[in-house]
């Protein structure tokens, strides 16, 4: 289910004909002016409300589950719901971080940074950092974080210098995607943490570190005073897993193996960001109200970077109105399935890493050699 050949695997700097600005920016002026005609900017704080409200409860039951189990290997099944808990509450943290909870700009963050450090775990500042360099710059090389190297390398010249270890895990990245995501979840906690401790200059640094470690101190100390130490360990560990394969699972297929922008190309706004977008659709109405629950909206990728403050009801309606527009101004705009979406990221990731190889390797030894 793709409308463009665009979902591939680009692994070379996109460099499509030039696209005027004032062009571009009347096409996006069209769309927008249609998307604000039908009201789809406006707030849903109702929305937001109830999805925070049922996410409390369901952490309550959680919590009271936890503590009634005691002793249990059940535990872990707790510990696999408190990770899934914890991504939807981060999706509402991404949503106040674009100002799609509240019209105020403090209140969002307020919302935001309450719940990413308190909750979450996870400097809002860090995420608000280098997320907003991804929204301005989308897999546009040399600047966008998403796209720098992190254990997995996204660009060729990457996979290209790993050497070692690092080269081997490199050329199989792509199989081993969902193993190393189940690490992303630490990952996360290390690298917003790290960033605080690095920049002076974010003025709730202390604040966010109180918060965060008491926090971390707080839920570790709970689990660890109330199960025995290997279930104690074996808890922290599923939650960190689920948490990190759910948060990786859910943003990998916006953007990785869509083509790449070359940091001197000129290309407008509107095709920038629907070029290196790929939407995840189902095939029913329900079933993308569905996965629009269960990413957090992020399926409607293309229309959440066209417009960052659109709350999460409205992406459905609009992502009609801008596949009309982009027929209208022949720019392709993907779409993929669920299995197609993965099925392409990892494509592009053992593309990426087998680029890495040896160029002195016999092919026809590479081929009989056993992957692992």
């Amino acid at each position: 289910m793709q409308d463009s050949a665009s979902g591939g695997v680009a692994t070379k700097p996109h460099r499509s004909p030039r696209r005027g600005s004032a062009a571009g920016t009347a096409n996006y002026s069209r769309v927008i002016a249609e998307i604000k005609k039908h009201g789809l900017l406006d707030r849903q704080r109702g929305f937001y409300i109830t999805l925070f409200v049922v996410l409390m409860v369901a952490l309550a039951g959680t919590i009271a589950g936890f503590f009634l189990l005691g002793d249990s290997w059940f535990q872990l099944l707790i510990a696999a719901v408190l990770g899934v808990i914890l991504t939807q509450i981060s999706f509402i943290t991404h949503e106040a971080a674009h100002r799609q909870v509240f019209a105020s700009g403090p209140a969002n963050d307020r919302a935001g940074r309450i719940l990413a450090n308190a909750f979450v775990g996870i400097s809002y500042q860090w995420w608000m950092n280098k997320h907003t360099r991804h929204h301005a710059n989308p897999n546009t090389i040399g600047k966008d974080p998403d796209i720098e190297r992190d254990t997995i390398s996204f660009l060729t010249e990457d996979a290209q210098a790993q050497k070692g270890f690092s080269g081997w895990l490199t050329r199989r990245q792509g199989y081993l995607f969902f193993p190393l995501l189940t690490l992303e979840g630490l990952n996360l906690h290390f690298l917003s943490i790290k960033y605080l401790f690095a920049t002076d200059t974010v003025k709730t640094r202390k604040r966010e570190l109180t918060t965060i470690f008491a926090r971390i101190i707080l839920y570790l100390a709970v689990v660890f005073w109330f199960l025995p130490l290997g279930l104690a360990f074996a808890f922290v560990g599923v939650q960190l897993a689920v948490f990190g394969v759910y948060m990786g699972g859910s943003f990998a297929p916006n953007h990785k193996g869509m083509p790449l922008i070359d940091r001197l190309t000129t290309v407008d706004f509107f095709s920038r960001q629907v070029l290196t977008s790929r939407n995840v659709g189902a095939r029913t109405r329900a079933g993308n109200w569905f996965l629009a629950m269960f990413y957090g909206g992020l399926n409607y990728q293309v229309e959440h970077h066209l417009f960052p403050s659109m709350p999460r009801p409205h992406l459905a309606r609009a992502s009609k109105i801008v596949r009309r527009y982009c027929a209208e101004f022949n720019i392709p705009y993907t779409v993929a399935s669920v299995r197609e979406s993965y099925a392409q990221v990892i494509t592009y990731l053992n593309k990426v890493g087998l680029s890495g190889r040896d160029p002195f390797e016999c092919p026809m030894v590479a081929q009989l050699r056993p992957n692992f």
